[in-house]
């Protein structure tokens, strides 16, 4: 079955003979957990640690950097370039200190540069120095940030937690996290997941939250993002003209997803990586998923592997999706060492299988898809 779906996901689309591969990483710039003393008071206090993302997934350390980079840099593809991951990221995190002053009645935040250098002081040993790391890896092309949204959270469930005074979410606060929530108290709606909706209503507010997000990426990475993926890939078909009126042209999404578009309507959507001219869009699919940590029985490079050559057999870009949780080690190093250790098997089968393959950031990847 697995191949029979692998094979199926690679018909339809834009075809190329070159043989690409892209790496879209989603979650990075979030602070979802703050540490394992966090972790340890959270639990504590009642709160439950759900799925993997609960326990590992930290903003990216100096080390968690320094790391990725040496396996990036451990190969070369045929023009000489190094790997390269194009991070889907948010610019944007919550400011606990001052939600903490306001006696948590309402949301604020603050830019990821911002956050850097208060973890660089709260703890120096793991962050200092790391958003220079940021710049390095952008600069040396092993980095290509793009646009997951202004912060990985439902600003509508949160209001209505902070509101109800909910017990989960001022502990998580209280510990500089936002994480092992048991349930967002709308139906429709992930707690993590920006762009949910319950109904039509929740979407007015989401052109500002686009607006200032994609303006904010810029004063911190520097550049205007082109690629968006939402979060928890919660999307409505409303954001697009808001998007492109934004400066978004390619849009990354998964070959199969179930939409709700508003009170309790859902809409089944299958996609394919094209240019679609009369919207004036992008569409890039993720066809591979590599997600190493993810404990399941699985051979995560071979499986990778098998799922690339798909591609190459349909004449597609092998367009890797996987998380920054795969590759943390602030909480615990053995899983930044699992993660990496497949990821650096991975990209050496990937360049002997194909001397002659492409590494491309998302928005490279993109931009030839539009110009052919």
């Amino acid at each position: 079955m697995r191949v029979l779906i692998d094979n199926i996901k690679n018909i339809p689309g834009w075809k190329t003979d070159r043989k690409i591969v892209v790496f879209s990483v989603d979650d990075y710039g979030n602070v979802r957990l703050d540490s394992r003393k966090a972790l340890q008071r959270m639990e504590e206090a009642g709160l439950k640690a759900i799925s993997r993302f609960d326990i590992y997934d930290t903003l990216e350390t100096r080390k968690d950097l320094e790391a990725l980079y040496e396996v990036l840099t451990s190969v070369k593809d045929a023009k000489g370039k190094y790997a390269i991951f194009s991070p889907f990221a948010l610019p944007c995190n919550i400011n606990f200190e001052a939600m903490a002053e306001e006696d948590y009645q309402q949301y604020r935040y603050e830019l990821l540069p911002q956050t850097y250098k208060k973890l660089s002081a709260r703890d120096s040993r793991s962050y200092e120095n790391t958003w220079d790391l940021w710049q390095e890896g952008i600069a040396k092309g092993l980095l290509r940030p793009q646009f997951h949204g202004r912060e990985h959270l439902n600003l509508k469930v949160l209001s209505k937690k902070l509101k109800e005074q909910d017990h989960e979410v001022l502990t998580a606060l209280k510990n500089r996290s936002y994480s092992c929530l048991s349930n967002s108290g709308c139906p429709h709606i992930r707690y993590t997941a920006a762009f949910d909706i319950e109904n039509k209503d929740d979407l007015n507010k989401f052109s500002e939250i686009i607006k200032s997000g994609l303006n904010h990426f810029k004063r911190v990475f520097g550049y205007r993002a082109n690629v968006f993926t939402p979060p928890a890939q919660g999307y409505h078909h409303f954001l697009l003209p808001v998007l492109k009126r934004n400066g978004i042209e390619i849009i990354d999404r998964p070959f199969y997803k179930k939409n709700h578009l508003g009170n309790g309507n859902y809409k089944r959507e299958i996609n394919f990586t094209r240019n679609n001219k009369a919207k004036g869009i992008t569409y890039m699919v993720r066809n591979v998923v590599f997600e190493p940590t993810n404990d399941r029985g699985i051979d995560w490079p071979s499986c990778a592997i098998k799922q690339i050559e798909a591609a190459v057999r349909w004449n597609r870009p092998a367009i890797i999706s996987s998380h920054r949780v795969n590759f943390c080690g602030h909480i615990n190093e053995e899983n930044r060492k699992t993660g990496l250790k497949a990821l650096r098997e991975l990209l050496n089968r990937i360049v002997s299988r194909w001397p002659e393959v492409e590494f491309m950031a998302a928005n490279e990847l993109g931009d030839l898809i539009k110009s052919r």
